[in-house]
This record gives structure tokens, sequence and C-alpha cells, in this order.
């Protein structure tokens, strides 16, 4: 039994979070569910929103208990910490806060539970958005997580600091030159000023694959980063090279953050936000979601000075504007012993007033219809109707169990860039790394 223990020890201490001994743990508690979550930095809504719901289901199950259980780390950490966990049956966690772009790659780890046949007897699924669900769909057809929200991506703008540099307050750009022209003017005029904000930092994961680079490429002509019909990863990609000429350019005129704010690993937990507020950032690439940090953060009348634009395509060629969706699920672990009562959580999770609560509180946009068309989200946020208005043109991730390795590499591209590697040579090492990672015959040049 010392051994045990030991043994046990050295695995919390590895994976970050406390173990029971290996006998009379939370995993053999038959009343008691562990609910992993994400907790960093601007992600208090997500804390709130667990504690209201724990306190719920223990009301409406007497003698039922859910351990919540926060992994604190920046989004990529909590990324691995959480695959690590789920790696084992002793260490996974029933209930888990699962990012929708790594749903494939954990359904084929097998970690994730199919929950399709209690999915049809909840009548809470029909008031999914038809192209919400999909963000829980794995590659085989079978939902594994019920999305909690979805967003869309443009171009925040401060229309007070637009007014004192002579851009005007209703912004329209419609290339990506004339994001570059705006951001000159702003630097030119406001030096003090980050002329244009976007995710750039390793800290920042999967924001700066999604939100920064694939925001450029699906504007280019190349405009995907895999070809449906050809099952094939584009790769080399034209789209992609120029996606980091692009951020080169923005780097070389000293337009966007520092190298040491984009190295900084608090810059996205607080730094950004506080900078916006402060009227000392331009333009901001950033997500439907960004408002709702401003307002826990106590900026009730940021919709005063901040306002919203579309992000153009690279020409200004049609469609001519481009947005990204995500959003976050829960799932249930394979390895749960207690499933239907993890199920319950989730159906509790998801009622309408939590998820319209969540939406509010957050500035997410909800995945249920009936949240989202509720008068407390539309009134959380004035511009909820500009951003939901994107969805009707917006895209997704490859839902493919390659794409976090894809992702990773697309941030490593990045932070090539930030060090002054030429762009071409960036893009040419990136396609050649996504080559091997997905096998050469599975992509094409585009």
């Amino acid at each position: 039994m010392r051994r045990c223990r030991a043994m046990v020890v050295l695995i919390a201490a590895m994976l970050g979070f406390p173990l029971a001994a290996c006998g009379g743990g939370t995993a053999d508690d038959p009343n008691t569910i562990t609910v992993a979550y994400h907790r960093y930095g601007n992600t208090l809504q997500v804390e709130q929103w667990m504690q209201r719901v724990k306190q719920q289901y223990e009301q409406a199950h007497p003698g039922k208990t859910v351990k919540l259980d926060p992994v604190v780390a920046p989004e990529s950490e909590y990324l691995s910490k959480l695959q690590l966990r789920m790696r084992s049956p002793s260490t996974a966690p029933d209930v888990l806060y699962e990012d929708s772009f790594t749903i494939n790659s954990d359904v084929e780890a097998g970690y994730l539970e199919p929950l399709d046949e209690r999915l049809a007897q909840w009548p809470g699924w029909d008031q999914y958005i038809d192209t919400t669900k999909q963000a829980g769909r794995a590659q085989n057809g079978r939902i594994y997580g019920v999305p909690l929200d979805t967003d869309t991506r443009g171009l925040w703008y401060n229309r007070q600091l637009f007014a004192e540099v002579g851009l005007p307050t209703e912004w329209k750009p419609r290339t990506w030159d004339d994001i570059l022209a705006a951001a000159r003017q702003i630097r030119q005029r406001r030096p003090d000023v980050i002329a244009m904000d976007l995710p750039l930092g390793k800290a920042e994961g999967e924001s700066v694959s999604m939100q920064t680079v694939e925001m450029l490429l699906y504007g280019t002509e190349t405009g995907t980063l895999y070809d449906e019909q050809q099952k094939k990863w584009i790769a080399p990609s034209r789209g992609f090279a120029d996606a980091m000429g692009f951020l080169s350019t923005l780097l070389a005129e000293g337009l966007t953050q520092s190298k040491a704010q984009i190295a900084d690993a608090q810059y996205d937990k607080k730094l950004r936000d506080d900078l916006t507020r402060e009227g000392r950032v331009g333009i901001r690439l950033d997500g439907s979601f960004a408002s709702g940090n401003w307002i826990n953060a106590g900026w009730q009348d940021w919709a005063r000075t901040m306002a919203a634009t579309p992000m153009p395509t690279q020409h200004g060629q049609a469609p001519g504007t481009v947005t990204l969706s995500g959003g976050w699920t829960l799932a249930i672990s394979s390895s749960s012993h207690k499933k239907d009562d993890a199920f319950e959580f989730i159906t509790q999770a998801m009622a309408k007033d939590n998820v319209v609560e969540y939406a509010a509180a957050s500035g997410n946009l909800p995945a249920r219809a009936d949240a989202a068309a509720d008068p407390r989200v539309i009134e959380a946020n004035p511009l909820n109707p500009f951003w939901i208005g994107l969805l009707a043109n917006t895209h997704y991730r490859p839902a493919l169990p390659e794409y976090p390795k894809v992702s990773e590499e697309i941030q490593k591209a990045v932070l090539e860039v930030v060090a002054g590697r030429p762009p071409g040579e960036v893009a040419e090492t990136w396609a050649q790394q996504v080559s091997r990672i997905v096998q050469p015959a599975n992509t094409r040049a585009g």
C-alpha cells in the first residue's frame, strides 16, 4: 500500500491535480462525479457557470455530489493536461470541458463516450442550432460533445481613437491592404498605441492558429486548410505563405504588440484587455466573446468606445468577408462508471437559463436557438446581432484527428515569423511538417 501511495503522489504531481490513494477515492464513490474544466485568466465565466450548475445538480439530486476539478493553466497546457488525465481511468474525470477541435483526436484515442442515444431522449437537443451540433460530431458521424456556445470572429476597433487619428468611425475595410493602411496611420499619429493586436504568443495556443492564421488563410484564394471534396490537406499553400507575409509585415513595421508582450504568458490573461480599456489598442482581431471579458472586468460602457466590423478577404474577392466559428462542449469520459449521472449533469448545465446566463456574462453566442433568441442575451451585448449575422458565412476548423498536430505546426510557424525568419521559408517548413504528419498522399498544393 505504501508503494501504491507513492506512485499515486508521483502521478498527481505530473498531472497537476490531487489524487486519492489506490482505494476509497472519488472514482470509487458511486454518488460523486468529477468535472474537469479550464480556469485561467479570462475564463471566470466558466468558473461561475460550473459553480451554479454544481449547486443546482446537488439540490435536484439529494445525496449526489459534484467534485469540481479546475485545471489552472493556459489553454494549450489545459488541453495537454486534460489528455494526460484521460489516459488512465484512475485520473479521468467523469465530465470534461472539451474544445470542439480536440474531439476527433480524443475519440480516436478512445477517451470519449458517444452520446447519440442519450441525446435522442433529451428534449433540449431539439433546441440546438443545426450548424452548432457539428461542433460535437466526430468524423465517424456520432456525437461526443454537447455544445455550450459558439462564436464568430472579426475586427474590433476603438472608434474614439480612430476619430483622433483621422480614420472613419464607421470603418469597413475591404482588403488586407486597407487594414495595413489604417494600422500605419495609427502608428504614425499615436506611436504609444498598439496599432493592431492579434494572438501571436506561445501561451495563446489554439487562438494563434484559429483566430490569427486561419482568419487570414480562409480569406485568401486558397480559401481553406483542408479540401473536403478531395479529402486532402493543402500543403504547400500559397494562402498560408501570404498569411505569414501579412504577419511579417505587421511585425517588421512595429504595428503589433511588442515582442516582449508576445512572449509574456500573462499578456492574454489580463494585459490585452487592460490596454484595450485604456484606449491603447487601435484594432483587435478577436472574437465575439471579447466584450464579455470587458464587462467582467468592470468596463460596462465599452460599447461607447468599441465597434466591430467584418474581417475582409485578402483582395476583397467574394464573398468579401471571412469568419471562423468554434466553441466548447461538455463530454463524458469513456472510462467513467457513472455515465448516467454525468449526462444528468450535462443536461442541467445546458438548460436554457444556464446557457442564457453564461452567454450574457461571457459574450459568447449560445448554441441553443431558444437561448440565442432570449432578450437577456441581446440586451447583454448590443453587437450580438452583428456577430450572430456572421454565422451565415462561417467556417469551421477541419474535424479531423490530425488537426491538433497541424495546429501545433501553425503555432510554431508564427513563432518563427515573430523571431524574424522570412515568411516564405516558414511556409515551406510548415508544409513539410504537415506532409509528415498527415502523409504526403493526403496533401495537395494550393
